[in-house]
């Protein structure tokens, strides 16, 4: 009871002062459509289809990967076009081992075998809202 209101006064306090509060969404995210962003993005990324991984993304998206942060769609098409390079259409074998959605967060553990690389242990988390991946992270056991 203390807690809420020490809240409500400080929202009152920021309100009065001209300071935007945020508000909570009051639906919830379409777990429906997360998985159909999740399908369709790992068929994408299996086809080395660039123009159909990119529709997954809009311009405010963001990658996180061990060694670089991409945003927006011309960083993120960079690092596809050098992932695409790495996993050949046609020789290359990609095994998805574990697919979760909650809400809108996707999960997928993931290997892949190719003539330049093999995965052991990849593994993407996505936030996606309205229809697009606005969030990603990926993390990979490379071996030679």
């Amino acid at each position: 009871m203390k807690y809420q209101l020490i809240i409500l006064l400080a929202t009152a306090l920021a309100t009065s002062c001209g300071v935007k509060t945020s508000t909570v969404a009051t639906s919830a995210p379409n777990e429906q459509k997360t998985q159909e962003v999740l399908d369709h993005h790992w068929k994408a990324f299996q086809a080395n289809d660039l123009e159909a991984t990119m529709a997954d993304y809009s311009e405010e998206s963001v990658l996180i990967t061990p060694d670089r942060t991409f945003k927006g769609l011309a960083e993120i098409q960079e690092n596809f076009v050098f992932a695409f390079s790495l996993f050949p259409k046609g020789s290359t074998t990609f095994q998805l081992d574990k697919s979760v959605v909650n809400q809108d967060v996707g999960y997928i553990i993931w290997q892949a075998t190719s003539p330049k690389i093999k995965i052991t242990f990849g593994t993407d988390t996505f936030i996606i809202r309205d229809g697009k991946i606005v969030r990603q992270t990926y993390a990979g056991v490379a071996a030679p």
